[in-house]
């Protein structure tokens, strides 16, 4: 695949980089480890090519802050190459171990299960798609921030989450789907104001607030497309624009995905793709039954749902009593630190641990990234794609609880695709 500069701002795109530059020039092939020198390139030298603006910035900016501040002594003595990807792998490996820690407190909070949480941590830090958590990618960033923004949204801390979860969508552009956890609390909130409470007032209020902070988390990478757009489309006539300044809708990030890497619905569907295919299996096949195994969510919710309704259908001294055991399992919930920007559940359905409704965001935005990395994506991507889904981490460690046998199997596909992986990336071979 072609990789030369893309941007309307050069009329004869440089095959080498500027004077100035130590850093190699693009490759002439998309092996996705390569992916590495778009970040580095970016934080050297900015976006000055249509195909590098498929990558965001956070990272970039990240490591060029790091290499000119903390490691900008060791530039006189191994050069600022060598400083840049040295600030990379730092940046990466110091917040994979945060966000290690993020996820073992949001699975306490959500399992339940001090066991089965720490379980799932462990599974984390051995995820198949290890090596691009430590190598420059921005897999380490996005996980931190989703992960932290998420923690931090169960536990009351809407504006710390907003922040968060914004910065998510600084690194990967699928960060946008956190907003649909703000989505999930602004619904069930509404619907306690007008069908529990009475007060619809309160609920319009609760609506904008949740629209509001949606708007947030999209802003980032709405901002980008922008930016983007003003320095590759404006300022050329019809004829010297790129394909994607001439859409209906100019988002660049899916134009150029779509232009150079050919990603769109079913366009992977062909034979020889049938190893990358098989390649994804694996991980997809743990997608599936995580989602399925939730079904029953949804009946827990009507359960839930009709729980509440009915202490505000039929007042009077038992639905008192009603109301008074269920304000006290709140501040039972508050005291334990239970999530309370999600719904609580009665105490009986929190001994399930993942199959409480607080589990039902998280599945839901796992459904969809799985149909979206089968069905649109470069399949062999959903390895690293949803690795930064809690919910597949909830359910193996589940299995691994009830099902010794399972253990084996989930500790020898992470195992398998650590040491295949890890060889095959730094032998410049495709893997995911």
């Amino acid at each position: 695949m072609n990789l030369s500069p893309s941007s309307g701002a050069h009329s004869s795109p440089p095959t080498t980089p500027p004077p100035h530059s130590t850093l190699p020039a693009y490759p002439t092939t998309a092996i996705p480890h390569q992916y590495s020198i778009y970040f580095l390139r970016i934080a050297h030298c900015g976006y000055e090519y249509g195909k590098s603006y498929a990558f965001l910035p956070l990272l970039p900016l990240t490591i060029s802050f790091l290499s000119r501040t903390v490691f900008a002594p060791l530039v006189p003595l191994i050069g600022y190459r060598a400083v840049l990807g040295l600030s990379g792998y730092v940046i990466n490996n110091v917040t994979f171990v945060f966000t290690a820690i993020n996820f073992y407190k949001l699975s306490v909070i959500i399992l339940k299960d001090s066991d089965s949480a720490l379980w799932a941590s462990i599974l984390f830090c051995f995820n198949p798609a290890l090596v691009f958590y430590l190598a420059i990618y921005s897999e380490s960033l996005y996980a931190l921030f989703s992960i932290g923004g998420i923690y931090h949204l169960v536990t009351g801390g809407n504006s710390i989450a907003v922040l968060l979860l914004a910065l998510s969508t600084c690194a990967r552009s699928n960060g946008v789907l956190n907003a649909g956890y703000f989505c999930f609390q602004t619904l069930h909130q509404a619907y306690d104001a007008v069908f529990v409470k009475k007060h619809a007032y309160l609920a319009v209020q609760v609506l904008i607030s949740g629209a509001l902070r949606c708007i947030c988390i999209f802003t980032p990478f709405i901002a980008f497309q922008a930016y983007g757009y003003y320095n590759i489309c404006l300022g050329h006539s019809i004829n010297e624009m790129r394909p994607w300044c001439k859409a209906r809708l100019p988002l660049l990030y899916n134009c150029i995905q779509s232009h150079y890497w050919g990603v769109g619905f079913l366009r992977y569907f062909q034979l020889k793709q049938l190893p990358n295919f098989l390649l994804a299996s694996p991980i997809l096949s743990l997608a599936l039954p995580s989602v399925e195994e939730k079904n029953s969510s949804a009946v827990l919710f009507s359960l839930e749902t009709v729980q509440r309704s009915s202490i505000a259908r039929f007042p009077g001294k038992s639905s008192s009593k009603i109301q008074g055991h269920h304000n006290l399992r709140q501040r039972k919930h508050m005291t334990r630190g239970d999530p309370v920007a999600l719904p609580l559940e009665n105490d009986s359905l929190a001994k399930l641990g993942y199959l409480t409704v607080s589990c039902l965001p998280f599945i839901l935005q796992l459904a969809f990234m799985a149909a979206t990395a089968f069905f649109v994506m470069h399949v062999q991507v959903a390895t690293r794609f949803l690795s930064a889904s809690p919910p597949l981490y909830w359910f193996a460690s589940k299995l691994m609880v009830q099902r010794k046998r399972w253990a084996y199997l989930i500790w020898a596909y992470s195992a398998a695709y650590i040491l295949l992986g890890s060889s095959l990336f730094s032998n410049f071979y495709p893997f995911t």
